[in-house]
């Protein structure tokens, strides 16, 4: 008797730890994603630095991103000029989101009939750096830089047929 007491305590001791040692319990999540409406940059006009003069010295055009030109050292601007206009891009995507924008740091153009070229740098924007889109999601940015020209630079039409890249992003 005393044996089969101490069998049955050890049966129901074994299944005491076993029961604990093998509980089990759940804990539940839930995923979810949201998908937006991709940003988008459409080309809304190229820049134009207009009609220049260039003298024996060296100077830059400046244009700024609301279309007015100051032209420094050697560079004047003639009254009689082809429309001059900055680069503008239309921004598209979740309406009041902001995003980031990435201008190039230079670009060349080249004569049209000849290999002489002319360096375009100090990109600004407007907005500049960071955009906020309206509520039907659309913006316009536009751009403007500094040309810069050699002192006696050969006459022509200039022009970089594969473009500059402006770059945008959500933030």
């Amino acid at each position: 008797m005393k044996n089969l007491i101490a069998v049955f305590a050890a049966i129901v001791l074994v299944a005491g730890l076993t029961a604990t040692a093998n509980a089990q319990v759940t804990g539940t999540a839930t995923g979810s994603a949201t998908v937006i409406t991709p940003i988008a940059i459409a080309n809304a006009g190229n820049m134009n630095f207009g009609s220049i003069a260039v003298s024996a010295s060296a100077g830059t055009v400046v244009l700024s991103t609301t279309g007015t030109r100051a032209a420094t050292g050697g560079v004047t601007l003639p009254a009689v000029t082809v429309p001059v206009t900055t680069a503008a891009f239309t921004v598209t995507g979740l309406g009041s989101s902001t995003y980031s924008i990435q201008l190039p740091s230079s670009y060349t153009i080249t004569r049209l009939t000849g290999s002489e070229t002319m360096t375009v740098s100090a990109f600004t924007s407007n907005p500049s750096g960071t955009g906020t889109l309206s509520a039907g999601g659309s913006q316009t940015i536009n751009v403007g830089a500094t040309l810069s020209v050699a002192g006696s630079q050969v006459a022509g039409t200039y022009t970089n047929a594969t473009g500059f890249p402006v770059i945008v992003n959500y933030n």
